[in-house]
């Protein structure tokens, strides 16, 4: 049997929060964000209320960059790159993977692919930018 989420105020400001930027957060950078509207919050409830989204589908868990997992509130088909340097995670639109090649994967190994996705890694422009002598 399904559970069904009660409805709460620190957890659509848990969601609004992820929803409302584009720098991919940490569970810790939304907790900072969310207190001072609910100072009773707790890093836990933070944790369980992000869990819930990803099971959900709510949200997108980006991946682990330096050392913490990163999450994204647009769920639409995009794919990230991560910057080696200073650990932005921004939003690259499009897709890189075609039906046809997840139909060829499923085929060839025996599987079902319910998603793909691909992850760019490589240095920003802001990264870049410091690093170029003046």
């Amino acid at each position: 049997m399904e559970r069904k989420q009660n409805y709460s105020r620190k957890r659509e400001a848990i969601l609004k929060a992820i929803r409302s930027t584009t720098i991919h957060p940490t569970a810790e950078w939304v907790y900072q964000k969310v207190k001072p509207e609910y100072p009773d919050l707790s890093l836990g409830t933070v944790y369980r209320n992000i869990a819930q989204f990803k099971k959900d589908g709510t949200i997108l868990s980006v991946g682990i960059v330096n050392g913490q997992e990163r999450y994204d509130g647009n769920v639409n088909p995009h794919t990230h790159f991560v910057c080696s340097c200073c650990g932005a995670v921004i939003d690259i639109p499009g897709s890189f993977i075609s039906s046809s090649t997840n139909s060829e994967i499923a085929e060839k190994f025996h599987v079902r692919v319910d998603s793909s996705e691909v992850l760019f890694r490589g240095i920003c422009s802001n990264c870049l930018q410091r690093q170029r002598p003046f």
